[in-house]
């Protein structure tokens, strides 16, 4: 049986094959009470004595997390912001007169209120009869949701924060707002919410004010669709590029494979080409979170880092809930125990760069370089947050798969070759292969390619399907 090892401190390593790949082993006996470390760092305790080469799961460690805790003795570790230096890359894409830039150009249908998703409906496919499909842009999408209604607080306040983030979001080419007019997100106030907007490109229409709703929709679609006809992809730097860091499905070849080639991707984009990246997941920082606290750029950035994880803890409290509830059942079937080890594999999607913004959900980003932004581990959640945030882009790791995709490209990266050959029509990267003797080096080169072809308009697997959702961060009451 062929193991590996991470880290020269671990007291467990990871079977390379056989039945339990991917699960660990101890490399000595280890006590019950006793700290198991993988990657260097703690993952738990031994809920009972473990023999020398015996099998350790979520049957044998327990967490040792617990609420909120006290930040104050760790030490920043003197990071600096990164400046552009060597190659510069680029890729195609659409500037916006706002100054942002896609790398799609899209017509999107965005409802207010949930009770108007039917309605939309029918606008995308008379327009879509009309047009012939809709050849001259990139997708024409109703992004439909329950919400806008019954909501009360930051409940209703995340609602509008995402689909404000959708009118301005650089990928769309034209966004119709479609409200009812009798919901909570009125959308008369939903477009003062909004701020500054390109009205020619952003139309909004309240279906109770209108004889014809879906006529009238259809031809402000048309007239949307004109004008994003005659826009144009133009050479853009590499640094424009904002991208979502997400994992899902994850196995224990998540933190071994695929999350450190989206670390070494991130210290790429932010470290020499000037670009972003964003960290998400609050709650699968739980364990690791010391280790991004080290790395912020300044003491404010490290308070705001300890706010985003003990403001998620003090949530997990408030509904009677304990803070390690994790990982989930595909997750122990792929190897992992327990949620520290999860974290610890979780955070390598952020490389080694400096932390340099902290957002809140629904926030958008405005510090080029890595930023955490708060959000919880559910898949959609995240990814609409991240999405949400500015990036025209997520990437996502997976060990055990998955087919959703968000508004923006969702490109996933698998950890090991076997979901790779399995599911040709979900992954659109493996990362497995670095197990097989690739160097991160060269795999690096390679998706760093790969994600600037995305970039510039090659499809990604959610993009053929036509897999395209959004999912907002639901808390408190609904009327």
């Amino acid at each position: 049986m062929k193991t590996l090892q991470i880290h020269p401190a671990d007291n467990v390593a990871v079977m390379l094959d056989g039945e339990k790949v991917g699960h660990k082993i101890a490399l000595r006996p280890i006590a019950q009470g006793e700290t198991v470390v993988k990657y260097g760092f703690p993952i738990g305790h031994a809920v009972h004595d473990i023999a020398d080469g015996a099998l350790v799961d979520h049957n044998d460690v327990a967490t040792n997390l617990s609420g909120e805790l006290d930040y104050s003795n760790v030490a920043l570790a003197g990071l600096q912001a990164s400046q552009p230096s060597g190659e510069q890359r680029t890729f195609m894409g659409y500037e916006r007169a706002d100054g942002q830039v896609g790398i799609r150009n899209e017509l999107w249908i965005v409802p207010t209120v949930g009770c108007v998703n039917g309605v939309c409906q029918q606008i995308l496919r008379r327009f879509l009869e009309e047009t012939g499909g809709a050849k001259g842009v990139d997708a024409v999408t109703v992004y439909g949701h329950n919400y806008g209604c019954s909501q009360l607080g930051d409940d209703h306040e995340n609602t509008r924060r995402i689909l404000r983030a959708m009118v301005h979001h650089p990928n769309a080419g034209g966004v119709l707002v479609v409200g009812l007019g009798c919901e909570n997100n009125q959308p008369r106030d939903f477009q003062t919410f909004c701020g500054h907007y390109n009205k020619e490109r952003v139309r909004v229409m309240v279906c109770q004010e209108l004889d014809d709703e879906v006529t009238h929709g259809v031809q402000q679609l048309h007239e949307l669709y004109a004008l994003a006809c005659r826009d144009q992809r133009t050479q853009q730097p590499a640094g424009k590029l904002r991208v979502g860091l997400k994992c899902g499905g994850s196995d224990g070849f998540s933190g071994i494979t695929a999350n450190p080639l989206l670390g070494a991707f991130s210290d790429w984009i932010c470290g020499t080409q000037g670009g972003t990246t964003v960290l998400t997941e609050v709650p699968e920082m739980f364990g690791a979170e010391t280790i991004l606290m080290e790395r912020c750029l300044t003491p404010e950035l490290k308070e705001q880092t300890v706010r985003l994880v003990n403001d998620f803890k003090r949530y997990f409290i408030s509904h009677g809930q304990p803070v390690g509830e994790n990982p989930s059942p595909g997750n122990k079937a792929g190897g992992i125990s327990t949620l520290e080890e999860k974290a610890l594999g979780c955070t390598q999607k952020s490389g080694t760069t400096a932390v340099c913004g902290v957002l809140g959900y629904g926030e958008q980003i405005t510090s080029a370089g890595l930023n955490l932004l708060s959000a919880p581990g559910n898949d959609l959640v995240a990814s609409t947050a991240l999405a949400a945030s500015g990036c025209q882009l997520v990437l996502f790791t997976t060990g055990r798969g998955t087919p959703f995709g968000t508004f923006v490209p969702t490109i996933k990266v698998s950890t090991n070759n076997r979901l790779a050959v399995q599911k040709p029509h979900w992954i659109d990267f493996n990362a497995g292969v670095l197990l097989d003797g690739i160097t991160m080096e060269h795999l690096c080169r390679d998706f760093t390619n790969y994600v600037l072809a995305v970039a510039s308009g090659k499809e990604t697997n959610t993009e053929r399907t036509a897999t395209r959702e959004i999912a907002i961060f639901k808390t408190g009451v609904t009327l």
